[in-house]
């Protein structure tokens, strides 16, 4: 497959490492999550009547069918209607689910109405233009979610800065990434036919919080007349879902070690559109604490300063193969404010504030309300 990235790909902003990873989260089948990106309230890239979101739906829900009839293979979607889904919500539902790999599908966008081709990203910085044009477009999804900017950390989507701010997480999945969307391309290329513009890195947010490999693909231009038709037809939309599912299985071939943990499937939640506001609502803060958290490894740490650069209180959350490390432990989020300026200035600089009620995640928008 090395060969395939350094024959037919187009690799930007980074070198492939040697050395790749087996899946480690110990599944009993081979773990996918599926996200049709934008939804409900927010349609996505729109030209020539061609709609962002329902394309990926569509072509989701099909890669979905394919993946199924494998007896190894379990699906796990973001979505399967079109309703909008946070950002910040549909990295919940994929590290919950303790998957293997996370796939969003979207379609790409440009006013030069004659760009055309297929490009699948992995999450990292960048400062080069295009891509930082295909991240600050998908991001822009931020707005539409309540206290984004407490969210995400001030993420301001018109910024560029805010881009090139996002720091890669997890190293140690990039190498799975890239394989797994060079895959992807080698598929659009070969199978499909489609004009191949590579494998990119970019900052995307949906990325920046899951801990697996995980990619993003932009399946083509809706922009472009003849490839926007394309995207919206049943035989187009077939054979893009034929080639990420195809992709997909390969890489499970070579990448999936079977372990003996089964997915229970959480109770269902009820979906909230994104224009009906969350009704304001006075909360109890007991058993709401703030927590930062600095870091995501493989590698089990011992609790001590030292390992931490020198901040003291850190705990460890442990999910699978997934150690967590979080400093500070606090009623509030002012407070946990200034444990995140201290974690930033000892060189953590992608640490983040989480919340918990009584001992569960809950989001930082819902602890605040």
């Amino acid at each position: 497959m090395t060969g395939i990235i350094g024959k037919k790909l187009l690799v930007t902003g980074f070198f492939i490492l040697s050395g790749y990873f087996a899946s480690a989260q110990g599944n009993a089948k081979f773990r996918v999550v599926l996200d049709a990106g934008h939804g409900g309230n927010d349609f996505g890239a729109t030209y020539h009547g061609h709609v962002e979101k329902n394309n990926a739906l569509n072509v989701v829900l099909k890669v979905g069918k394919i993946l199924e009839k494998d007896a190894g293979t379990q699906v796990i979607y973001t979505r399967k209607t079109d309703v909008f889904i946070p950002l910040d919500e549909r990295a919940d539902i994929a590290n919950k689910s303790k998957a293997d790999i996370f796939v969003s599908i979207h379609c790409n966008a440009n006013k030069n109405t004659a760009a055309s081709g297929s490009e699948t990203y992995v999450m990292g910085v960048t400062r080069n233009a295009a891509n930082l044009e295909v991240a600050k477009k998908e991001n822009e999804v931020v707005t539409l979610e309540k206290d984004y900017k407490i969210k995400y950390d001030g993420y301001d989507p018109k910024s560029p800065e805010s881009v090139i701010g996002m720091t890669l997480m997890q190293e140690e999945y990039l190498d799975q990434s890239i394989e797994l969307a060079a895959r992807v391309q080698d598929g659009f290329d070969n199978k499909v036919g489609r004009k191949n513009r590579g494998v990119k890195q970019a900052g995307f947010l949906v990325l920046r919080q899951i801990y697996m490999p995980r990619v993003l693909i932009e399946m083509g231009f809706v922009s472009n007349k003849e490839e926007g038709s394309f995207l919206s037809s049943d035989s187009g939309q077939d054979k893009l879902a034929e080639a990420i599912a195809n992709a997909i299985l390969d890489y499970k071939k070579e990448y999936f070690v079977p372990g003996t943990e089964e997915y229970v499937a959480p109770e269902p939640k009820k979906e909230v559109k994104a224009e009906t506001p969350a009704p304001k609502t006075s909360v109890n803060s007991k058993g709401i604490v703030f927590k930062v958290q600095i870091s995501a490894s493989s590698k089990k740490l011992e609790l001590r300063p030292n390992n931490f650069n020198g901040l003291d209180s850190v705990s460890v959350e442990e999910g699978g193969s997934i150690h967590k490390y979080f400093y500070g432990n606090t009623n509030s989020y002012n407070e946990s404010k200034k444990d995140l300026e201290e974690a930033k200035s000892k060189g953590f600089t992608s640490a983040f504030i989480v919340a918990y009620k009584n001992g569960k995640k809950i989001s930082l928008q819902e602890a605040l309300r």
